[in-house]
């Protein structure tokens, strides 16, 4: 029963996280952050609580017309602090529920993980508490419904034996000091919160605490807006023992039980909320995991470091290294990016779970898996790759040693390193430029990696844009230019499938890189590049690929005009690129796609070229975006 209904979720979850991938790439996957994004939406809760705890009153009659004054008064700053209060803690519940739901579809709860796990199902019923209390401190209908529906509910217990009810039956049981009871509960349980959450990370080696820059500023912008556009104001005004509450609108996401108090039996639903929190804590147990011919512990060595560790059962390869001071490369930890992909050199490891658009079958098959997924069943070797792993990524300054302009709109710029200095990369990373205010502005490689004393950058001019209009206008030659990378993983795959190269425009600079590369090590593969632009002007460096295909018999080019003009006397292919594709390959499902364009022109010919067979394990793609461009957390601008 527990393995199907893992399978719904799992199936669930990769479809979706499938679309965020589509819309944010693999590095920007809310789905892969919901942990740091719940911490976030705690601190805004902290900061926003401390700003309202200000101005906020514990008196029998001071505490609503305090929180009317914080909200309506200045609306401005406690009225919009009051809704991201709000607003934040049903954020807050809600990723953690989809964070618990996706380590639980994802088997990544058990053995090493069920102390997270058991930290998490507390942390969970902690945020609920403290957003129960909440609602009682505002001191409006609301309120008072939820501080009879509790007392009622708690009544049914022996300890109370209907003791708490009487303190709400008149008008004068209700004093000052419920109130300073609930603010001191509304303080307390978010300072246990705060130390909880110190202890779940713990077994989480270089675990992060806060969601990457953009994720956060979208999160707290969501907020913001929610706050005005629909702003949390009190319901039904002050609370009045003399009158049962009506009217009010009911808060479902936070307070669903205290509504069943009144539909079922209290003492029934004591049941079956601490059956249900029985249960999530027993769920890392149930039923036990068998370790089969799996060690307690294992020893993994990795290479090149040649370095030993141990890991426990049901450890991640990567926990383990981690956690040993092994500075291996990752990125998301869910099994998203591809990042952290090795080769299993000896014994057995299970791979775990993870996107198929990470790791491809063909790549399983030669032994590669995830480290962030994958799981030694014995003792084992296995060897990362040290160009792109986890290390800091270098800056640079060059000068510019010679700009020639291709056509209208490219300028080709080649960057000279000082001299003795070279730049190690990977065919079809990119750079980012750096802005005299910190901006940072993404290009390829344009030359292959043997050619590492220099760098050349295909850079079109966009309308407006702040770096391409100053490369075409005010940019010469000797001027200084500061940069850091190599930066991305889209790089050449290692299988013996046919290659497709889909360029778009200036998509066509990572392109050269890799393709020269490949013609340098020697790859027999077939190689197909359509480069799709708009006319023959667009056109630029035609002469290159054309020569390329006169000189390698496995290289065949196929440029695609979408709008030739009639002085072009274009006879080649025309329309769109994905269009060229499909007639010449109406059955895709055992090549390499390799896509570099806009975010506009990827998003357009993948799902008609999975139409067609292609295998999400084996569609790349390097878009002019956040989306691809992940690392420095910066979209490619013009």
């Amino acid at each position: 029963m527990v393995k199907i209904l893992q399978q719904i979720l799992r199936w669930l979850f990769m479809r979706v996280e499938n679309v965020f991938n589509v819309a944010f790439g693999d590095k920007m996957n809310p789905f892969y952050h919901l942990g740091t994004i719940s911490f976030w939406q705690f601190w805004l809760l902290v900061g926003s609580g401390l700003y309202l705890y200000i101005f906020a009153d514990t008196g029998i009659h001071n505490a609503f017309n305090s929180v009317e004054r914080i909200t309506h008064n200045q609306w401005w700053a406690g009225g919009i602090l009051r809704s991201i209060h709000r607003y934040a803690t049903d954020g807050m519940i809600l990723t953690m529920l989809l964070h618990l739901l996706r380590h639980f579809a994802y088997d990544r709860y058990r053995g090493f993980r069920s102390f997270s796990w058991l930290t998490g199902v507390a942390l969970l019923w902690l945020i609920y508490i403290a957003g129960v209390n909440g609602f009682m401190l505002v001191w409006d209908k609301l309120a008072q419904f939820v501080v009879i529906a509790t007392a009622e509910w708690f009544d049914v217990l022996p300890l109370f034996n209907g003791t708490l009810i009487r303190n709400f039956l008149y008008l004068e049981s209700v004093n000052s000091r419920l109130f300073t009871l609930l603010a001191f509960i509304h303080i307390g349980a978010p300072l246990i919160v705060v130390f909880i959450m110190w202890i779940h990370v713990q077994r989480v080696p270089r675990a992060h605490i806060n969601p990457p820059r953009p994720i956060a500023i979208a999160v707290s912008l969501m907020f913001l807006a929610l706050a005005l556009v629909k702003p949390i104001v009190s319901q039904g005004g002050e609370a009045d023992m003399s009158v049962v509450p009506t009217d009010i609108a009911f808060d479902w996401f936070e307070l669903p039980v205290l509504a069943l108090v009144y539909v079922t039996d209290p003492l029934r639903l004591w049941y079956w909320v601490l059956g249900l929190t029985g249960l999530l804590f027993l769920t890392p147990w149930l039923p036990p995991k068998r370790r089969g011919a799996a060690h307690a512990q294992a020893t993994i060595t990795f290479h090149p470091d040649r370095k030993a560790v141990t890991a426990r059962f049901d450890e991640t390869l990567l926990d383990a290294g981690l956690r040993q001071d092994i500075d291996l490369p990752y990125e998301c930890r869910n099994g998203g990016c591809g990042v952290c992909k090795c080769t299993v050199l000896q014994g057995k490891v299970d791979p775990g779970l993870y996107q198929p658009s990470a790791l491809s079958a063909a790549e399983l098959a030669q032994g590669k898996v995830l480290m962030c997924c994958a799981s030694a069943l014995e003792d084992a070797e296995i060897e990362y790759q040290t160009s792109t792993a986890a290390r800091s990524i270098g800056e640079y300054t060059a000068h510019v040693v010679k700009m020639e302009k291709l056509t209208h709109d490219v300028m080709r710029v080649l960057l000279g390193l000082p001299p003795g200095q070279q730049i190690t990369f990977k065919a079809g990373q990119y750079i980012n430029i750096l802005l005299e205010d910190g901006q940072r502005r993404a290009f390829s490689f344009a030359n292959p990696p043997y050619e590492a004393e220099f760098v050349e950058l295909q850079i079109r001019l966009m309308p407006g844009g702040r770096f391409t209009t100053h490369v075409f206008e005010k940019m010469k030659e000797g001027d200084e230019i500061r940069f850091e990378g190599p930066i991305g993983d889209f790089t050449l795959r290692e299988s013996e499938r046919p290659i497709v190269f889909v360029a778009g425009a200036t998509g066509f600079a990572p392109v050269k890189s890799m393709v020269e590369d490949a013609f340098r090590r020697g790859l027999k593969r077939p190689i197909h590049l359509y480069w799709g632009v708009r006319s023959l002007q667009d056109l630029y460096l035609p002469e290159l690929p054309a020569r390329w295909a006169r000189e390698h018999d496995n290289f065949h080019f196929i440029p695609v005009l979408s709008e030739p003009l009639p002085e072009d006397a274009w006879s080649g292919r025309t329309g769109l690129v994905h269009e060229a594709i499909l007639e010449d390959f109406p059955e895709l499902k055992q090549y390499e796609i390799y896509a570099c364009g806009s975010v506009r022109m990827v998003e357009a010919i993948f799902p008609f070229l999975k139409q067609h067979g292609a295998e999400d394990g084996a569609c790349f793609s390097d878009a002019f975006s956040v989306s691809a461009r992940s690392m420095a957390f910066q979209p490619r601008q013009p």
